[in-house]
């Protein structure tokens, strides 16, 4: 079964590292050159750039727009004469106007129309075009048998626009025929609008041809740059002309690229480097955060945060100038050490570097500028359990930033003259994305259920409800987890272990004796209510803290963490004096030990270890006459070395040198709580009668 279990837990941490890499590849970039991010009339922000290969020079758009623009204002169209239109439209014409003139105008206006179309008919943009050009020429082609064609030049200037000719045919019919009696009828209007269509025409094919060849002036390349030549060097500004000569030398580069070969030997080195990254973040974790490792939702958090911003960084790289220089990845070991521990989040920090420097430009700069960011906010934040904490840690990231920027400028450059405001502007901006961590760290905790230190640091506010009611319903409980808290952190911090998370299970251990509170030795005054019971029922009032402890947090919403103080600051021990007492009481019966235990499980960690240590200890410190440090001494080594012969602590990941420490702590903490006093020695009988005559003689001389 437990192999079992083992192979599924590797497959599933397995699955998770496939699955990663799988994600990151199909975000990375597909080319396999140098990715570079360029706008116009913007200064070049790489080094010097030189052609791997001969690049043809070709004209910028704006010089090409200029040029075609040219080339179409003296350019002759090519048209043809289409006979069939004539013929259509004056039939249709002669037809339209019969019942609406009489035969001299009928006659008339026919005799108009055919001349126009004689002359030539044109649309209104061609004869645009005409207009436009001193010469008014237009090349006619027609056929010239079989398959052959003539081209001739004819002169346009006596061609009209379909406007132009309904306004000479309206001219003259009015002038033959006297003013208003002549004018053109509605009827008449409209037939010669409809009839009135273009019958010289654009000749599509041969235009297009003839006015290509033009264009090849345009499209063509006015010189090469030469292999080896520069292209552009840092700082330059990207003139119209470079930035068409840097996407054709892009574009060329990208046609040279074999897919089947150089392309997929490129997307095998990005994937085995990325499993390197990972591999070495898994033997991390096995090898020395084995607790983590084993934890299947902790490793998919981490997994997935990482993944998060290697795809974040690639995007913002591709989409948003300098935008991989806005991705804060100091908030990966800042949100990374509020869940697990600082080596952790360190080593987060160099795999999500590592990985996302595939896409940056300058790679050693990258990865020595986020390396120093995540380390200074690793070291200033050490451990969040205030929100001002990452206003700090954002101020010294850009300060971080700025240094480490300096020094790569004076490495690389020589100069400053790459130390502007507009790269200080990113990096303003990256450290005002990173105050806002918390966020995130709100939305991890609901997402995978972890408890940060910030949430532990507002649990364990004394006025909180449940501690107040605590505080009103077991009064004595209420101070024995205070003491408690004080003497499991002092512990802690001597081992390191989680402090806050020790100090926060330590107040809500024992909320369970609030719905019996009478039946706990703190909590009583005078009147005992196990005097009536038998030892078994009194055991299992006492027990019965942990199970309604348990349930109490489950309506409250505390966190699973708090709740393994609750369940194991007993661990599986044995309410030990009702136990003797039933023993002793029935010394021929064999008496059923499980009826005396508390339900479990032992602690398993060092803090919940800590807890049960500290909460037996003071428990039984109360009980103590005489205060010495011999008798603090042998209490403490006694309750302790009771629970480890017990079993109690062998679930814990604690040393027998922890062990040691904790009880060095216990001893030197309730040494100065229960200090012996100076006694104040009492003035005798006659002594104190002298001194109040002494006293009177005074009084009455300054009388």
């Amino acid at each position: 079964m437990w192999n079992n279990l083992f192979s599924r837990l590797n497959l599933i941490r397995f699955g998770l590292a496939i699955s990663a890499v799988a994600i990151i590849l199909l975000i990375l970039p597909r080319a396999d050159h140098q990715s570079f991010s360029f706008e116009q009339n913007q200064p070049w922000k790489y080094p010097l750039l030189t052609a791997d290969f001969d690049t043809p020079i070709l004209r910028d758009s704006a010089s090409q727009r200029t040029m075609r623009d040219s080339i179409d204002r003296v350019f002759v169209p090519f048209v043809k004469r289409d006979n069939e239109v004539a013929k259509e439209n004056l039939e249709r014409f002669s037809q339209m106007i019969t019942h609406h003139t009489s035969a001299p105008e009928r006659n008339l206006l026919i005799k108009l129309l055919s001349k126009v179309y004689d002359n030539g008919l044109l649309d209104a943009k061609l004869y645009e075009n005409v207009g436009a050009r001193p010469s008014h020429e237009l090349r006619l082609v027609e056929a010239a048998g079989g398959d052959s064609k003539s081209v001739i030049a004819v002169n346009a200037s006596e061609m009209l626009s379909p406007a132009r000719a309904f306004g000479m045919i309206d001219s003259v019919f009015t002038h033959e025929f006297h003013g208003e009696q002549g004018k053109l009828s509605p009827e008449v209007g409209k037939a010669l609008s409809i009839c009135l269509n273009p019958n010289i025409v654009v000749d599509s094919v041969t235009d297009y041809k003839y006015r290509s060849q033009e264009y090849l002036n345009v499209t063509g390349a006015m010189g090469v740059i030469k292999k080896g030549q520069r292209i552009v060097d840092r700082g330059e500004i990207i003139t119209p002309q470079i930035f068409t000569n840097l996407n054709t030398y892009l574009d060329m580069m990208a046609s040279q690229q074999s897919e089947t070969s150089s392309h997929t030997y490129f997307v095998i080195g990005q994937g085995l480097y990325i499993i390197i990254v990972f591999a070495l973040l898994y033997t991390f974790m096995s090898m020395y955060r084995s607790r983590f490792f084993a934890n299947i939702r902790q490793m998919v958090f981490l997994m997935s945060f990482i993944t998060f911003f290697v795809v974040f960084s690639v995007i913002m790289f591709e989409y948003v100038a300098n935008g991989i220089y806005l991705v804060p990845f100091a908030a990966v070991p800042v949100i990374i050490v509020v869940f697990f521990d600082s080596r952790t989040a360190i080593f987060a920090l160099l795999s999500t570097v590592l990985i996302a420097a595939l896409v940056a430009t300058y790679q050693f700069q990258f990865i020595f500028m986020e390396v120093c960011v995540g380390l200074v906010a690793t070291f200033s934040i050490r451990q969040l359990s205030r929100r001002s904490q990452l206003l700090r840690t954002a101020v010294w990231s850009l300060v971080t930033y700025c240094v480490a920027f300096f020094a790569i400028c004076l490495i690389t450059e020589g100069t400053l003259s790459q130390f502007t405001w507009r790269i200080l502007g990113v990096f303003a901006i990256n450290s005002v994305i990173l105050s806002f961590a918390y966020i995130f760290i709100f939305i991890i905790e609901k997402v995978f259920g972890f408890t940060s230190t910030v949430t532990l640091v507002e649990l364990s506010d004394i006025n909180s409800p449940l501690l107040r009611r605590l505080a009103e319903d077991a009064p004595g409980t209420f101070q024995h987890s205070m003491q408690v808290s004080t003497l499991a952190a002092e512990a802690a911090r001597a081992i390191n272990a989680n402090t806050t998370l020790v100090r926060t299970g330590a107040l809500y251990h024992d909320i369970g004796k609030m719905k019996s509170p009478i039946f706990f030795t703190e909590n009583q005054h005078g009147v005992n209510p196990h005097n009536g019971l038998n030892p078994e029922t009194s055991a299992h009032k006492i027990i019965q803290h942990v199970t309604d402890g348990l349930a109490m947090a489950s309506k409250e919403k505390l966190p699973s963490v708090i709740k393994s103080f609750i369940a194991e600051h007993h661990g599986k021990g044995l309410t030990k004096y009702f136990y003797n007492t039933a023993v002793n009481e029935n010394p021929d019966l064999v008496i059923d030990k499980s009826k005396f235990q508390y339900p479990g499980p032992n602690p398993q960690s060092k803090e919940t270890a800590i807890l049960m240590m500290a909460d037996a200890v003071e428990a039984a410190s109360r009980s103590l006459k005489d205060f010495t440090p011999e008798a603090i001494d042998n209490l403490v080594d006694r309750i302790i070395d009771s629970q480890i012969a017990d079993g109690l602590l062998k679930e814990a990941p604690i040393s027998f040198r922890d062990v040691e420490t904790v009880k060095d702590t216990f001893k030197k903490r309730l040494s100065t709580i229960y200090h012996s006093r100076v006694s104040y020695p009492e003035m005798n009988k006659s002594t104190a009668t002298a001194a109040a005559e002494t006293t009177e003689s005074a009084s009455q001389a300054l009388k």
